[in-house]
Parts: C-alpha cells; sequence; structure tokens
C-alpha cells in the first residue's frame, strides 16, 4: 500500500446485513482472512465493526483477544494487523483492513493515514453507493412509466387510473409494483391472479 508501507496487504470490508464481505482486496490472503473472521465470529475487522474503533495488533501471534483468528493468520504469514472502521454519517459501510508479514509493523503515524484513507473510501462508496439507488430507482420509474402507456392505450384511462390499476394487480398478486410493470411491458399481459 503505497501510503502505509508496512502493509503487506490491504482489503475493504462491508455490512451486509449480518455479515461482512471482502468487496477489495489485494491478494488472496485477504478474502481468506476476512472469511474466516466470518466463519469464526472473531478478529480485528469484526471488532473494529461492531465497537466502532481503529483495532490494531502488533503481534497476532502474542494476541489473546481473537485465538481462532490469529492462529489462522499467523499459518498465512500475517503477524500485525490494522483495522479502521468506514462510515458516513452515523452509517456504518464496513472496514478498511491492512495487514502486514512483520510484528509491530504498524505505527501511531499508519493508524492516522489509515483513517484519511479509510475516511476518503467511505465518502466514495457512499457516493457510489447512492448513484446505484439512483439508478436504481430511475429505472424503475420508466418501467412503470412504461407500463401505465401500456394501460392507458388499452383501456383508454387517463395516467392515474392506470397506476391506480397496476397497484391492484400488485396487492391481489403479492408482488412488487416494478415486478407487475416488467411482466407487462415485456408480455402485455397484466398479471391478476
Amino acid at each position: 500500500m503505497a501510503e502505509i508501507d508496512a502493509a503487506d496487504h490491504g482489503g475493504i470490508t462491508l455490512v451486509d446485513k449480518n455479515r461482512v464481505r471482502a468487496v477489495a482486496a489485494t491478494s488472496p490472503v485477504v478474502n481468506g482472512l476476512d472469511e474466516r473472521q466470518n466463519d469464526i465470529g472473531e478478529g480485528p475487522c469484526l471488532s473494529s465493526l461492531r465497537e466502532q474503533i481503529t483495532v490494531r495488533s502488533d503481534d497476532l501471534a502474542a494476541e489473546p483477544r481473537w485465538p481462532k483468528f490469529t492462529a489462522a493468520a499467523v499459518d498465512e504469514g500475517v503477524h500485525s494487523m490494522l483495522s479502521v472502521q468506514l462510515f458516513v454519517e452515523e452509517e456504518n459501510l464496513g472496514a478498511l483492513n491492512l495487514y502486514s508479514n512483520s510484528p509491530d509493523a504498524f505505527s501511531a503515524a499508519d493508524e492516522y493515514a489509515a483513517m484519511a484513507m479509510a475516511a476518503h473510501a467511505a465518502v466514495a462508496m457512499k457516493g457510489k453507493q447512492l448513484e446505484s439507488n439512483l439508478r436504481t430507482a430511475l429505472g424503475s420509474r420508466d418501467i412503470i412509466g412504461q407500463a401505465k402507456g401500456i394501460l392507458m392505450e388499452r383501456y383508454k384511462i387517463d395516467a392515474d387510473e392506470a397506476f391506480r390499476l397496476l397497484v391492484m394487480a400488485s396487492q391481489r398478486t403479492h408482488h412488487k409494483l416494478r415486478e407487475i410493470a416488467d411482466e407487462l411491458t415485456a408480455t402485455g399481459e397484466l398479471r391478476t391472479d
């Protein structure tokens, strides 16, 4: 990692419901150790996320906090770790995890640099998430608009009445409005059962 010389591996882990998942990793070691933390329910990344703190372990071989995880990390050649929470506006997004093959690798200056990197990463990730949500919403709006247009032409009704028909079909069939609209635009059929 360019900004933190001591880091041999790095990754970003995101909170996804009740699990965490690695979304970016510099090596397979990171993916394996993130999965290990998930499987056993302990480790620096999980502690950082749960306690909303920066977690640093200078010597994983002598670390008492996560005995199951540290054995796996040392087996992979990792001896130091630094985990910094990624969060924006009180929303816990995940953690930036840095791994070193040397004990006592990370300094206080490295912690500050990691926190700065994590802040930038969190803002970028939140922006990407918002963009994705907007694209999904716009796509849904377009499909629903197309479905309303089909119903308006077919039944010679206005937009409000067409929307009401879509909502009624959604409620009757226990399917999302978007699904009803998708099916109508794809097949020309309004699901009613």
